[in-house]
């Protein structure tokens, strides 16, 4: 164990300035705070504390952050209260401990027991929360599940398995976050121990057996390297240092998984860094190296002038190297890989003697992720949707593109304009209609490469399309979309539900009045009228089940027949908008602004008999009177409403009729048969092959078509082609 002495001297010896009497009794507290609680290796528990504030000493953390280590499960798992903290070591050690405590106190609102994800997404939620405050309360976090996972052998099995997947799952991109290395590839290699030992085993077996047996020859590339960079005769670079290290067990498996190739194949097992001390030097010993070996194309990157999104900075570059060898290069400054070893910890302010001492910044380019976890926090509304949407924001490779301005936004690999714009501002995604990417007007779905310079075209007039969640991939751009389609529905639904019980009052001879609602409100568990019609609106609570139970002993004057498949029939035809634009719709029998959606199962148009469903999320869903679906609503009849097509309005312009041909496997037979529905007017929206043989193809077509009249005529040309062997209405 650490005795006191040691952890006291070794905080003094790089901040001469902490408080050492403090550290001594935060020392003695969580041993006596303790006392003889053990852990499940069977160690006093104040082990666990006294080594996080270690690990702490690692990164040359703040006095107030040893403490706060020290003190982090003293009021979780001891008689301790936050109010005798910070009597005894002030507010701030007070407030960090409560920001760490809090991570562990998983107190839901749901009734019930919760699922495993759910509290795992509650708990990184409270993380989140807490780290926005103060970034030490992570590194605190960081430091206490790296302990705990050095020490997970003593627990059950399937409980090992669990934190080892958080582990991996988390706190690695985190860690990766804020820039500290070491943590980083620890946690990865402890977890990756846990969930897959035997490829654990097998490439730590290979590392050390290349350690041993290929040590010659990794000291005869080091030595040739330093003779090339610091003696080269025309621009040597003298205080080059020059090691090489094995990458981690974990990183390598990945790379086999990611090129698909065995452990021999891989050449960058080793990477070889050259420090030097100044930023012109990395560009100079860059120079000599490109100079003497012949460098692999596509293997260059630039991070100096390109950082990472947590401040790291080097170049990579991969090149034919001393006794041919294929090697991997990394060239930094000594500033720079003090950063990349220990990340937000390298620019404690304490070390630049700051007066407010030690005070962490969380503003600045490489806490943009930070402020993303927020806003996504923001606009999630369950746990395990932030906590996918935050997957997303942290696992992902990263692309670096410019706005016009040269402002550099660094978004996951496979980002599109959308995650673009989102990135820049949520109302400039909000209101995105279309954007330029290197000056040329591209699809928004287009993804995003290095270096692309992204201009983003905005109206005020627009909103988020539902379309765009099929696409973006940030965790911020799909919450928003999201957020803004539940605002959206709720919107909708309210009107349909309202509409409904409207029409099912009047025809009941009674005066709606919302206030009858009030008395039904706990039978249905719904805060607000509102929510009420809303969940009648989606579908989710019968119509006439609600009035009945407003009036309970009413008798029905007007009873609604099964077999009938009619709610009412609507005297004053009203156009309903259909989503959320304002386009009029052609049909009668609707109420104003409910949504409106056309089956896919009959592909109503014009001139079909129909009829109108009430669906869960959908408002209003047309199908033709004859579809085979309807047969699922038999038992619903206050689903059921009766529509029918305006003749006196337009008739809308996004009407699909499908066909299912049959077409005679000759040359050029289907461009005959797109021919001839082209110049019927109509245009194919989409085509699938159903069946094939030697002689014959069967297809489903969906045409654009004005009314049935219109593909008839389309039906009727197609017949009268040669090679068009049948014609059918499609399902």
């Amino acid at each position: 164990m650490i005795r006191q002495y040691e952890l006291v001297e070794r905080v003094m010896g790089y901040d001469p300035n902490a408080d050492e009497d403090a550290l001594n009794r935060a020392y003695v507290f969580t041993m006596k705070a303790h006392g003889s609680q053990t852990r499940a290796s069977g160690d006093p528990y104040y082990v666990h504390p006294i080594w996080v504030a270690w690990l702490l000493t690692e990164l040359k953390l703040d006095a107030n952050s040893i403490i706060t280590a020290l003190l982090h499960d003293t009021v979780e798992d001891t008689l301790t209260t936050l109010e005798e903290i910070q009597r005894l070591f002030g507010p701030e050690v007070a407030r960090l401990v409560d920001g760490v405590t809090k991570l562990s106190r998983i107190e839901l609102q749901n009734i019930g027991e919760q699922s495993e994800s759910t509290k795992q997404a509650e708990n990184f939620r409270k993380l989140v929360l807490a780290m926005s405050e103060d970034i030490r309360v992570l590194l605190v976090k960081l430091a206490d599940r790296l302990h705990n996972m050095g020490t997970i052998q003593f627990l059950k099995p399937e409980k090992r398995r669990r934190i080892a997947r958080e582990t991996l799952e988390i706190y690695v991109p985190l860690a990766e976050r804020i820039g500290i290395q070491r943590w980083k590839d620890e946690l990865e290699d402890l977890a990756f121990k846990e969930l897959n030992p035997d490829a654990y085993d097998s490439i730590r077996i290979r590392l050390d057996d290349l350690q041993s047996t290929g040590k010659a020859r990794v000291d005869r590339i080091i030595e040739e390297l330093d003779k090339t960079v610091r003696f080269n005769n025309e621009s040597a670079v003298a205080n080059a240092e020059i090691y090489g290290r094995l990458k981690s067990p974990y990183s390598i498996w990945r790379k086999m998984h990611a090129k698909n190739v065995a452990f021999e194949q891989l050449s960058d097992v080793m990477a070889f860094r050259i420090v030097v001390d100044t930023l012109g030097e990395c560009y100079q010993a860059l120079g000599i190296i490109h100079a003497r070996y012949p460098v692999v194309p596509g293997r260059f990157k630039d991070y100096i002038s390109t950082p990472k999104p947590n401040g790291y900075q080097s170049i990579h570059t991969t090149v034919i190297g001393p006794e041919k060898q294929r090697i991997e290069v990394q060239i930094r400054t000594r500033d720079m890989h003090e950063v990349a070893d220990m990340g937000v910890a390298a620019h404690w302010s304490y070390k630049q003697g700051a007066p407010e001492a030690a005070q962490p910044k969380t503003e600045g380019r490489q806490y943009r992720w930070l402020r993303e976890l927020l806003d996504i926090l923001e606009h999630a509304t369950r746990p395990e949707e932030f906590l996918e949407h935050t997957k997303l924001e942290l696992f992902q490779d990263q692309v670096f593109c410019f706005t016009p301005k040269g402002d550099l936004i660094a978004l996951p690999r496979g980002a599109t304009p959308v995650d673009f714009a989102y990135a820049v501002h949520s109302q400039v995604g909000d209101t995105c209609v279309g954007a330029k990417i290197n000056g040329r007007m591209q699809p928004l779905r287009s993804h995003l490469q290095n270096g692309d310079q992204v201009e983003v075209l905005t109206s005020k007039n627009s909103s988020p399309s539902p379309d765009w969640e099929n696409f973006v991939i940030t965790g911020k751009a799909r919450a928003r979309i999201r957020r803004f389609i539940r605002t959206q529905q709720r919107g909708e639904h309210i009107k349909l539900g309202r509409g409904l019980m409207e029409r099912l009052f009047k025809q009941e001879g009674y005066e709606y009045s919302e206030k009858a609602f009030d008395g039904v409100l706990k039978i249905y568990q719904q805060p607000s009228v509102d929510d009420l019609l809303a969940a009648i609106g989606a579908g989710t609570e019968g119509q006439r089940d609600v009035f009945n139970s407003i009036f309970p002993g009413h008798r029905n004057v007007n009873p609604v027949v099964a077999d009938e498949k009619v709610v009412a029939i609507a005297t004053k035809p009203k156009p309903a908008t259909k989503g959320r634009g304002t386009t009029p719709l052609a049909i009668r029998g609707l109420i104003p602004g409910m949504a409106v959606h056309y089956a896919r199962c009959c592909h109503p148009i014009v001139g079909d008999r129909i009829v109108g469903i009430v669906t869960t999320g959908k408002g209003v869903t047309i199908h033709t009177i004859d579809c085979e679906t309807l047969e699922s609503f038999h038992d619903s009849p206050e689903r059921w409403i009766d529509v029918s097509w305006d003749p006196d309005a337009d008739a809308p312009n996004d009407l699909v009729g499908r066909l299912s041909v049959v077409v005679a496997n000759e040359t050029g037979a289907l461009g005959t048969l797109s021919t001839v529905i082209g110049k019927n007017g109509g245009n194919i929206t989409n085509l699938k092959i159903t069946n094939r043989t030697n002689d014959y193809f069967e297809m489903l077509i969906d045409v654009d078509v004005k009314d049935v009249k219109h593909l008839t005529n389309i039906m009727a040309a197609l017949r009268a082609t040669p090679v068009i062997h049948s014609v059918e209405r499609g399902r």
